[in-house]
């Protein structure tokens, strides 16, 4: 397993300069948008990595706010789990499950995650609920969005998202905090007007949601959305988070099978 990933620092205060340009680009300060490492298929030590820079990054800055680490498969976080656990327990990492969440599977995503940004229907959520209220904890969730369409991309429809967001809101031990989407592909015509309207139909939603004054809806204000091909078009149209993966720590491994 390897200890040094010299390249990691450099590549992640790039990261850092783009969303600073888009942020400043669109009118908005830097500092609403955070960098969300995603972190699929690499080893404890790279990630570890990772989390090394991003602290002293954001110990040059002046940001106390913890690193934000996404999984997308509920295996992996709970295998690298131990390699965090200082830095979780310090407050120094949040660890949250980006991906698909089978109901299945809750028991083992809430012994490591704080947050689940992938809640795509209102059973799943439930299901969260129900082990939240038992444990006596409270979860931060996101409602994840399809705003492509796409069928092979998980995610409530956009016209459903709202009814969703306030059955959310009203259940026990959860807390919405906003909402998630990963956006249409950008292919070879680099249609990045169907892109970012993806990102505005987002935000949409959370305006809506906001407005309503519903119970449980005031902290809603998150938007995860934007990773490293598109993080450009989303802060512009408004992300809080966008999640970056290759662009901090390159290729992704092939998983061993």
């Amino acid at each position: 397993m390897p200890t040094e990933c010299p390249g990691i620092p450099a590549r992640l205060a790039a990261v850092h300069d783009r969303v600073a340009a888009a942020a400043r680009a669109a009118g908005r300060d830097p500092r609403e948008v955070r960098v969300l490492l995603a972190t699929k298929t690499q080893d404890a030590a790279t990630v570890l990595a990772g989390v090394r820079a991003a602290l002293d990054l954001a110990a040059a800055e002046g940001d106390d706010r913890p690193v934000l680490v996404g999984e997308n498969r509920v295996q992996e976080l709970v295998a690298k789990a131990p390699a965090l656990a200082d830095l979780v327990a310090a407050g120094r990492v949040e660890a949250h499950l980006i991906g698909h969440l089978q109901k299945n599977k809750v028991n083992q995503v809430l012994g490591v995650a704080a947050a689940v940004d992938s809640v795509d229907s209102l059973a799943l959520a439930r299901a969260l609920s129900v082990r939240c209220e038992r444990d006596g904890r409270a979860l931060d969730v996101l409602v994840q969005v399809n705003v492509s369409g796409e069928e092979s991309k998980s995610g409530v429809a956009p016209d459903d998202a709202a009814a969703l967001a306030l059955d959310v809101a009203a259940l026990p031990g959860l807390r919405l905090t906003g909402f998630m989407t990963i956006g249409a592909r950008l292919g070879e015509r680099r249609d990045e007007a169907l892109v970012r309207a993806g990102f505005a139909r987002l935000r949409a939603v959370r305006d809506a949601v906001l407005a309503s004054g519903a119970p449980g809806t005031g902290d809603a204000r998150e938007l995860s959305m934007g990773m490293t091909g598109d993080l450009e078009l989303a802060v512009a149209e408004g992300a809080t988070v966008v999640r970056v993966g290759t662009a901090v720590f390159g290729a992704r491994p092939t998983p061993a099978r």
